[in-house]
């Protein structure tokens, strides 16, 4: 029979899949872009991160980061908020993959299935914790400062962090299924 079960295996897969997300979206300075400008070249886009600031011309890929934020963007709740539940997030999930390495640990006749299960809450927690940001910047897009009569989209980083946050509730979930194993053995 096999020893870890497959609940356990698809949070093992599933959660650091989620945390290399999230961390990419995190770091990555493009949660919104901004093009289409008017008065400025129309092939230069602005990226914005909960981080920095870059512009971009796509024609020459000529890219400098590190932009002034003359609007007050990084002065605004929802990136402020991103700012501090990321990395809270990434800590976090760090912390639960630990502990769901020693609660699963494939190596023993047995895995421990009330260590799994308190893992899974806390990936659970970290995923929410990240959903949390990605969902109210996505909701605040278009009301964050950007220069008036610009186009603005949905960076690349922010479709991970979310997708991250996704991945890691699942596989969060899928490690909490484990208490129902502690349930029956009592």
């Amino acid at each position: 029979s096999m020893r870890t079960p497959t609940a356990m295996i698809v949070g093992l897969v599933l959660c650091p899949c989620g945390l290399l997300l999230t961390l990419t979206g995190t770091l990555a300075p493009n949660w919104r872009q901004v093009s289409l400008i008017p008065d400025q070249p129309s092939d230069l886009v602005l990226e914005q991160g909960i981080w920095d600031l870059c512009r971009e011309r796509q024609s020459t890929h000529d890219r400098h980061c590190g932009q002034a934020d003359e609007l007050g963007y990084f002065k605004e709740v929802p990136v402020q908020v991103a700012r501090g539940l990321m990395p809270s997030s990434l800590v976090l999930t760090v912390l639960g993959l630990v502990v769901a390495a020693l609660g699963v640990r494939c190596w023993q006749e047995e895995p421990q299935h009330t260590v799994a299960g308190a893992a899974g809450l806390v990936l659970l927690l970290s995923g929410l914790l990240s959903l949390v940001p990605t969902s109210w910047y996505t909701h605040e897009l278009e009301a964050l400062p950007a220069p008036s009569g610009a186009t603005l989209v949905v960076g690349y980083s922010l479709v991970l962090s979310y997708l991250g946050s996704c991945l890691e509730i699942l596989g969060g979930l899928a490690l909490t299924l484990s208490f129902h194993r502690c349930c029956k053995e009592c």
